[in-house]
């Protein structure tokens, strides 16, 4: 059962329901890049599943399924490279954010959206260590379809 923060947090995930452009840097990568993400509710809206891909080869594909998980919200990450991770995710209205505490490999992440919510400015950072962040891939999000 759902307590009334997760179910909240996991209706509010609907703003990120559509196809998206992205644009983005790395800082080990020289290019820009594009590419696209299209979020889908699984049939009884339990379940958001994201397939992005990436027009530079440096960047994995991915598909993630975000929903409660152990009275959580919690995304599961798949790539094509085969790395499988799970984060902790936390929506409220505005802002996206999602991480994972590992003592030799965190992450996180957190977009925020435009006013109008079609465009999400978000920013990863890495740590090795757990105290030290340095900036990962950095992501502009442009709606491009309609919520579903």
């Amino acid at each position: 059962m759902q307590d009334d923060t997760s179910s909240s947090e996991l209706e509010l995930l609907g703003a990120l329901v559509g196809t998206w452009t992205t644009e983005g840097s790395h800082p080990l990568l020289p290019d820009a890049i594009h590419g696209r993400a299209t979020f889908a509710w699984l049939e009884g809206r339990r379940f958001l599943v994201c397939r992005s891909h990436y027009d530079h080869p440096d960047v994995p594909d991915a598909l993630t399924v975000t929903g409660v998980f152990d009275d959580r919200l919690a995304m599961h990450y798949f790539d094509s490279r085969g790395v499988f991770r799970v984060y902790s995710v936390e929506m409220s209205p505005g802002t996206w954010r999602f991480w994972r505490d590992d003592a030799d490999f965190s992450q996180r992440f957190t977009g925020t959206f435009s006013d109008d919510g079609d465009t999400i400015n978000g920013r990863g950072q890495l740590s090795r260590d757990g105290t030290t962040w340095d900036d990962d891939l950095a992501l502009t999000y442009r709606r491009s379809s309609g919520v579903d």
